[in-house]
């Protein structure tokens, strides 16, 4: 090793900022121990759970940087762990985390509508979209965050109980005949 990596590897900020990145690495497998998807991805390839999102993290911010694989790897964020994990709440006795699903999908698709209207206007203005968007959809999905909870709860299911009033407020126009003899 070089003296200067010695020294580099010696300084107090150095030494201060591996110590709390492996707070934050051990927090983050802590976390992690939770799926047991990772855990046998662990055991199987023997690198450690937060090690493998971190790097499955930076392998899609990789590929967010060439423009023709971001808008698949974006959809791919957005479909591929949360259609296993909502397998995964369709064969579970509990009912707690269809409902995160179901809400997630619900939050999802209209999104994916919203978007299917504006996307080249905001492709024009808003470099990396698709990265914010991967982003955007991972805070959707993360149970920690309940990011489609929020939405769902502050956006739309206000407009939804208020469509589905007006529905019912106005009566349906009936014409009845009746035979007179």
């Amino acid at each position: 090793m070089s003296s200067a990596t010695q020294k580099l590897q010696q300084n107090p900020y150095v030494q201060q900022a591996q110590t709390k990145a492996s707070v934050y690495i051990n927090q983050l497998d802590k976390e992690l121990t939770k799926y047991p998807v990772l855990n046998n991805l662990e055991q199987r390839t023997q690198i450690p759970k937060a090690y493998a999102v971190l790097g499955g993290l930076f392998f899609i911010v990789v590929l967010h940087s060439f423009n023709a694989l971001a808008a698949p790897v974006s959809n791919l964020v957005g479909w591929g762990l949360p259609a296993y994990l909502s397998f995964k709440a369709i064969e579970s006795p509990s009912s707690h985390d269809d409902v995160q699903w179901l809400t997630y999908w619900v939050v999802f698709g209209f999104f994916n509508f919203v978007e299917s209207f504006a996307l080249r206007l905001v492709l024009y203005y808003v470099p990396w979209y698709f990265a914010f968007k991967s982003a955007f959809i991972v805070w959707l999905q993360l149970p920690a965050f309940r990011g489609a909870q929020t939405i769902y709860f502050s956006l739309l299911k206000p407009v939804l109980l208020n469509l589905s009033s007006q529905n019912r407020s106005v009566a349906p126009v009936t014409t009845t005949t009746e035979h007179q003899e």
